[in-house]
């Protein structure tokens, strides 16, 4: 992981002396993500900056990286995992000079061409000048792992890891793009599918495609992109459950092999939870010791993942490190503005939080490691989010199905006043003009969004917290070959794959416990305990007089854009945030966009940011669970004689299909499935009866319940009866 920055001119003209000192900043701001080393190249018409994190041959892999005739010049973030197979093909009087992972980048472009990326694998972003054609090549690996920004006039442009890193050429706008932010439907958590193009959130800035190459011509900037990969539609008709379930085990084998070799310490997130597990599992055949790290929150302490990923770390004879987050701990509004201003994205919530402080945790406890494993990524293409959409596969597939015509309605707006209740009069061919594909598959829709959503969020956010503490993030489960096998599972064996990552439980049987292969998914922090996550949120945008939330409505466009009035009393009417409603994390989310809208005006400098102290962990050996039980002891008592009942106005209701829903005057509050455990209770209450009688008669546990009584006692759905 590093640091790539370039500014070039584009009209044929040789760059002066003053582009040293944007180079010397570019170089400055991006040092976080290579503290190990700093270089420095102008040559013509190009100059190139490059700060190193060394994982790969710490001695011998400086970049810029030049070939043995001159011609052409590269640095490059990220990890080439085949580099030594790719070198092996090379002609044999290439000698290569270092033992970089990316040197062979430069062969197999003057090789192959724009063909140079086709059978490398890793993660990676690439500024490569070729100087006998007077061009510049960028290129970004198939999930846009590493990132690469750039903003271009007629006379230039310049180029960064990170969008910080523009705001130092005095030509780059420094304004948010609140139309476009307001438009991603991700942002504001909508049920469509993720948008074509990636938002980088701020005027002027564009992102180099995922899977692509561009070629820019140094004498008039014309640009030619070049896509080398996209995910296959053709079905393997042919397989069975079983030959798709045995390569997917072999190649997940080998990408964790690959991604846990490296020149220094690797350490990894453990979750307890089937991804991370796995990863886990597999590394150690290739490790000798790693160290492990798990939030302990009340909301992973709710969930699960405590409990799991202690014990699994025993059962394997790893370390464990299990990092406190009490249940008082807020960031202060200093510490959550440096947080924002590192990942560069509204969409920046407890998620983000929790891991930027996993890493920083991570690099203070081992100052060595310079890498961290990851399960993330394998919901999003092994079906991990099939039984959120409904009880079965068939219910699953009609939520895609209705998820992709609300999302193609949105671009052809005159038909949207027959959605939804005339909805069955209109054809799919009606919308057929607006997809970029063939067919109506709504799973194919499906997959084509989670690989837009895993750039704009996901490894967006892994990249920017890993690298404000000097750490690589690695992803295993995003190697292309394994996306291209879950892809190609044809339509009559998805139900028996792609439910509940069933492909992947299989592939690990013989691996990780029988408990671990089949526990059921549980989101990071979402799910069982979302309160606690919540309520450090509110309690963020309360803190100083609500800091935050004044800053942000006096952001630059904030008058134009945001309602003022209605995001104080949203808050206000939060009572003391113990809360499970999303609506917290959209108006954090909104409070962010101010917020970047501000610093962008007048970009800080991030090194002078304070991020706090850091979390400390529990001593080696001790019982999370057992330890912190009186440290996150619930903080609403319940006495056992009280009778709930619902508040005035406030229903329960079915559908008659298994969908239940909590309302209040009329709005639905809740919407509750037939097995959910608070369902089962909401319908023996009836004026009467204590909580422990239903409790018994429902054959639950308080603590079962627990976090949703909170919630509706919270919410004011809920009363004592008098």
């Amino acid at each position: 992981m590093c640091g790539l920055a370039a500014v070039a001119r584009l009209d044929g003209q040789n760059l002066g002396p003053e582009a040293d000192v944007l180079l010397k900043d570019l170089a400055d701001i991006l040092r976080h993500r290579g503290p190990d080393e700093q270089e420095m190249l102008r040559n013509g018409p190009v100059g190139l900056a490059f700060t190193r994190l060394s994982l790969v041959d710490p001695t011998g892999g400086s970049q810029p990286l030049v070939s043995d005739d001159g011609n052409l010049v590269l640095i490059a973030n990220g990890e080439v995992y085949n580099h030594k197979e790719l070198a092996a093909r090379l002609p044999s009087d290439v000698k290569l000079k270092t033992g970089s992972d990316c040197e062979v980048l430069l062969y197999l472009y003057r090789q192959h061409g724009l063909d140079f990326l086709r059978d490398v694998r890793g993660m990676f972003a690439v500024i490569l000048w070729d100087r006998t054609k007077g061009q510049l090549v960028l290129a970004r690996d198939r999930f846009g792992i590493k990132p690469l920004y750039f903003h271009r006039n007629n006379e230039r442009i310049v180029l960064s890891s990170e969008i910080k890193g523009l705001f130092a050429d005095p030509q780059t706008p420094r304004r948010f793009a609140w139309e476009e932010a307001l438009a991603v439907p991700a942002l504001a958590a909508a049920p469509r599918f993720s948008a074509p193009q990636m938002c980088t959130w701020f005027e002027g800035v564009e992102s180099v495609p995922a899977a692509t190459i561009l070629r820019i011509d140094l004498h008039g900037g014309r640009t030619t992109r070049h896509r080398y990969w996209e995910m296959p539609v053709v079905a393997d008709e042919s397989a069975t459950v079983e030959s798709f379930t045995e390569r997917y085990s072999d190649l997940l084998r080998e990408s964790v092999k690959e991604c846990a070799t490296a020149d220094t310490e690797l350490g990894l997130f453990l979750s307890g939870g089937i991804d991370s597990s796995s990863v886990l599992a597999l590394a150690l055949s290739q490790v000798d010791e790693i160290h492990t790290f798990t939030v302990l929150a009340g909301g992973t302490r709710v969930n699960g993942d405590v409990e799991h990923s202690y014990g699994l770390a025993r059962e394997l004879g790893v370390h464990n490190h299990q990092v406190v987050f009490p249940p008082d701990h807020v960031p202060t509004p200093e510490e959550w503005t440096r947080l924002l201003w590192l990942t560069e994205t509204p969409m920046t919530g407890p998620e983000v939080y929790y891991k930027h402080e996993l890493h920083r945790f991570a690099r203070a406890e081992r100052p060595e490691l310079r890498g961290m494993l990851l399960g993330a990524a394998s919901d999003e293409f092994n079906g991990g989010y099939s039984d959120e959409f409904g009880g079965d596969w068939d219910t699953f597939l009609a939520n895609l199905a209705g998820m992709d015509r609300e999302t193609l309605l949105d671009q052809r707006s005159v038909l949207r006043h027959w959605w939804p209740g005339g909805a069955s009069f209109l054809s799919d061919q009606v919308l057929g003009d607006l997809r970029d594909r063939a067919g109506t598959d709504a799973y194919r829709a499906y997959l084509e969004s989670e690989y837009r959503k895993v750039q704009q969020y996901n490894v967006w956010h892994e990249d920017r917290t890993a690298a404000g503490s000097g750490i690589e993030a690695r992803v295993p489960f995003l190697d292309h070959r394994l996306v291209e096998l879950t892809a190609a599972i044809p339509e009559r064996l998805r139900p028996r794959l792609l439910w509940d990552k069933r492909i992947l439980r299989d592939a690990m049987r013989s691996v990780l416990p029988q408990r671990i292969a089949e526990r059921p998914k549980g989101p990071f922090f979402y799910g069982s305990g979302t309160n606690h996550a919540y309520r450090m949120l509110v309690q963020l945008m309360r803190s100083n007089d609500q800091e935050l939330v004044e800053r942000a409505l006096a952001a630059p466009g904030a008058d134009t854009y945001l309602n003022g009035q209605a995001i104080r009393q949203q808050l206000a009417g939060l009572g003391n945030g113990d809360t499970d409603s999303a609506s917290v994390e959209l108006l954090m989310r909104v409070v962010n966009m101010g917020l970047l809208a501000e610093m962008v005006a007048q970009p800080p400098c991030l090194e002078e940011m304070s991020a706090g102290s850091r979390r400390s962990a529990l001593q080696a050996g001790q019982d999370p669970v057992a330890t912190t039980e009186e440290l996150f002891a619930p903080d609403r008592a319940y006495d056992p004689g009280l009778v709930p009942v619902p508040a005035e106005e406030v229903l329960l209701l079915t559908d008659g299909e298994g969908m239940w829903y909590l309302t209040d005057r009329g709005q639905i509050e809740f919407v509750l499935e037939q097995e959910t455990p608070i369902l089962s209770v909401l319908r023996l209450m009836d004026g009467r009866s204590t909580l422990a009688e239903i409790l018994g008669k429902a054959g639950l546990a308080l603590d079962d319940v627990r976090s949703e009584l909170d919630t509706l006692f919270e919410h004011q759905l809920l009363c004592s009866a008098k």
